[in-house]
This record gives structure tokens, C-alpha cells and sequence, in this order.
């Protein structure tokens, strides 16, 4: 389907006319953050999906994010390409996963407004399926230098290390290579030892098990709300256990749109995620969210949200699912897209981000008032959330609503210092501690 020229600049402004108009309805309510938000009511919005496309733009010379008091954020590495996921080696080298996604062939009009708003915010096109490895050798909190330490993959993002085996999640399999301890770059053929279907949420977030002997690996949807067919959906939505010996899996949880970071709570060891909901049901539905994740749970999608709020546009429906749909512990407010999750360990940021959880809010791309860009601190205590979300981390979006950067992947270097991936920007920041709040200079 050739949706182009004319035809595709008539889609863009009648997205922007839907916005106008379902802001005039009333507009979008104050976002739910917390671990009981008040669920409206839902609100279908049919063939025409609501946008407002970003454009990304990038980040002017000298200019940064904006840390919270506190803190401060420097450019650990700049010109990399699309830069989705990190890994810290033992070294303390930075491994960075660059990706971006493939737009195939369109077939409706909803397809064309996707394809052309990830194109607009620079997140599709010719992948460079990389992992690049950065060395900060003399401890300034910058690398000096960068190496291309695997190639050749697709579309990578989540990476593991256990022993002298590497793991990558790409958006076909887990593969595993053989690794030697400081080196630089690996050559060697992997071996795949997991199997994923190919299309619709291709990201796949890899964390060992504490024992070492298990992958978990988040595996999203093929869809927004089952209009594949359930059949495409089988194997998805859902964290996978992979047997690292064998490559024998199991859903570990299910009913989990689109798990995209997955981390080990350090108080309670319990596996925790963040997961990206599903959209088309309003600008404030249905939340994205951080919860725990419990041992052959389901959470709900596509049947229902929230624990029992049921997705009407689901035939047929499972009444009994929907029964045992458990609601998540967390919500971080409707479309905010997260994609990063880091448990804070260690004493290298101020002591009151201790045991807390970093989650990086890649932003919305479909409701009329831009929600996310920026990475908030959520406080825990006793192993759950205790608090509201705090900004860390802003200023990703300029003064016209337009991209400088957008946050992804997250992790801690090994002095503890907060490192984040910015997939537009192409950079990866660096946030420390600070004696002062960020210079105004930044804004």
C-alpha cells in the first residue's frame, strides 16, 4: 500500500486535526502516578489514530539534560547511532546496543501514521545492528575511546555476561557467543539457543537468573490489541524462561504487553519490569507501569487492564482471565512509553535514591499533550514502591515541543553513577552526584 507524497502529508494533518479536536473535547486529565490511580472510563477511538508527532532534532553544541538538585549530567559518549540498550562489563567498560526499527510494508491507514510518526522522531530506518563498546580508561566520566564489539546482529537490545558466555537478545532469538574476559571485540559465531517470532514490539530485555543457570527475556506483543489474530500473539506478551544449558522455555508471566526492562528488586530479589500498555483507548488509558512480576501470573492483556477493567474491543472474551488478571503495583501514567529500569546499589548518587528504581520514559506519541521524555526516581521501601515519582533527569523536549533526545536504557557504571541511553540525541549521559543543582546554563 503506497501511502505517500500528498496523500501521506493529508494523514499527518488529519492526525493533528483528531488532536485539536479531542483537545477541545475536554482534554486530557491529570495523570495517574502511584500504586492506585483513578482508571477513567475507556473511550475507543476507532480507524483514526490520535498523534502528535514529534520531530527529532537532536542536541545543539553545549547543550545537555537537565539533572535534578543534586545531581549532574555530562556526555559520557556522543555520535553513536540510535542507542537503545547499555551493559556495564566487569572492567567497567559500556557496551551500547545500537538498533532501530524496521518499517516493512504498510496495509492501513493506522500502519502509515506509525510508520511515518517513527520516521519523524528519527526512531525507524536501516538498523545498524551493532553493539559498540566504550572505555572511560583514566576515570573522567567520558570514553575516550569506542570499538565495534559485535556486528552483524538484529536488531539487538537486551545484553547478559555469565562467565565466558555473552548473551544478546535480538528481536529473532537469544544468541550466546564466547567471550574472554577484557576483550574488546568478539568475532566468534554465536550460537542461538532461543527462538522469537518476528514483527510488531521487537525489543527483547535480557536478565540471568540469580543462580546463573536461566535467561529471563521480555518478549512484547505482535500487536496493539490482538488485531493480528490471536494466533500471531502465541509465545508473546510474556517474560520467558530460557534454560541456559539447554534452551528449553517457559512463560515465566504472561498477559505483559510489552515487558521492555526487567531487573531483580536487591531488598526482596524479587524479578521486577516495566511494561508499556497498550493504546487507542483514550489519552489517559491505559497506564504503563512497573510492577513485580509473580511466577505463572497474568496481567491482563489483551482481556482486560488494570487487574478486571476489560478491553471492549477484545472478541471473544475470556471472563475467566479476566478473573485472574493481577493488577500491577505501580503506575507511571498513560503513554509515557518506558523502556529503562535500574535498582539503585552502591553509595555512588545521594544516599535518598538508595534502593529506589531509575525508569526511563521514552514519551508518547499519541495523545494530544506529550507525556514522558525524562527519567524518574521511584522510591522503594520494603521492597515495594513508597512515594510518587520524582523527575531525575528532563529537558529532553525544547521550548517547540520538539526532540533533543529521548531516554531508553539505563544502568550504573561501576562507580555507581546513573548512565542513560538517548536514542535520538545518539549520545549516552552520564548523571552523578553534584555539590549544586544544575546550572541554569543547561535549560
Amino acid at each position: 500500500m503506497d501511502l505517500s507524497g500528498a496523500f501521506g502529508r493529508a494523514v499527518a494533518l488529519v492526525g493533528d486535526a483528531v488532536i485539536m479536536l479531542r483537545h477541545r473535547e475536554g482534554g486530557p486529565q491529570a495523570q495517574a502516578v502511584g500504586g492506585s490511580p483513578a482508571i477513567p472510563p475507556a473511550k475507543p477511538q476507532g480507524g483514526l489514530p490520535t498523534l502528535k508527532m514529534l520531530t527529532a532534532r537532536g542536541w545543539a553544541p553545549g547543550t545537555t539534560p537537565v539533572a535534578a538538585p543534586g545531581l549532574k549530567v555530562n556526555a559520557f559518549a556522543t555520535g553513536l547511532k540510535h542507542p537503545r540498550w547499555l551493559h556495564v562489563l566487569p572492567d567497567g567498560a559500556v557496551l551500547a546496543a545500537e538498533a532501530l526499527t524496521v518499517t516493512g510494508t504498510v496495509s492501513s491507514l493506522f500502519d502509515y501514521a506509525m510508520a511515518s510518526t517513527m520516521r519523524r522522531a528519527a526512531a525507524a530506518g536501516k538498523s545498524p545492528n551493532r553493539i559498540t563498546l566504550l572505555r572511560d580508561a583514566d576515570g573522567d566520566g567520558i570514553a575516550e575511546t569506542r570499538e565495534t564489539f559485535l556486528d552483524g546482529l538484529n536488531q539487538p537490545f537486551g545484553m547478559a555476561l555469565l562467565g565466558d558466555t555473552f548473551y544478546v537478545g535480538n528481536t529473532d532469538g537469544v544468541v550466546a557467543f564466547p567471550y574472554t574476559e577484557g576483550a574488546s571485540r568478539i568475532t566468534a559465531k554465536g550460537r542461538q539457543i532461543a527462538t522469537f517470532k518476528p514483527g510488531g514490539h521487537w525489543t527483547r530485555s535480557l536478565l540471568p537468573s540469580p543462580d546463573g543457570s536461566k535467561l529471563y527475556v521480555g518478549v512484547g506483543s505482535n500487536s496493539n490489541i490482538v488485531e493480528n489474530g490471536l494466533e500471531a500473539e502465541q509465545w508473546r506478551a510474556a517474560i520467558w524462561e530460557v534454560d541456559r544449558a539447554t534452551g528449553a522455555h517457559r512463560i515465566y508471566a504472561g498477559g505483559l504487553r510489552n515487558p521492555t526492562a526487567l531487573a531483580f528488586e536487591p531488598q526482596s530479589k524479587a524479578l521486577w519490569a516495566v511494561v508499556n500498555e497498550r493504546d487507542e483507548l483514550g489519552p489517559d488509558l491505559v497506564p504503563d507501569y512497573l510492577t513485580s512480576v509473580r511466577e505463572d501470573a497474568f496481567y491482563g492483556w489483551p482481556y482486560s487492564y488494570w487487574g478486571q477493567h476489560v478491553d471492549p474491543r477484545v472478541m471473544p472474551q475470556r471472563p475467566d482471565l479476566v478473573a485472574a488478571a493481577i493488577p500491577p503495583d505501580y503506575s507511571l501514567g498513560s503513554h509515557v512509553a518506558p523502556l529503562g529500569l535500574v535498582f539503585v546499589t552502591g553509595n555512588g548518587l545521594p544516599g535518598k535514591y538508595a534502593g529506589g528504581a531509575f525508569v526511563g520514559e521514552h514519551g508518547s506519541w499519541d495523545r494530544p499533550e506529550f507525556n514522558g521524555y525524562k527519567v524518574v526516581f521511584v522510591p522503594f521501601a520494603n521492597g515495594k514502591p513508597n512515594g510518587k515519582a520524582e523527575d531525575v533527569v528532563t529537558g529532553f523536549l525544547d521550548a517547540d515541543e520538539q526532540a533533543r533526545g529521548r531516554p531508553v536504557g539505563l544502568a550504573l557504571d561501576k562507580t555507581g553513577a546513573l548512565l542513560v541511553a538517548d536514542d535520538v540525541g545518539n549520545t549516552v549521559w552520564r548523571v552523578s552526584a553534584s555539590g549544586a543543582p544544575a546550572e541554569a546554563a543547561q535549560r
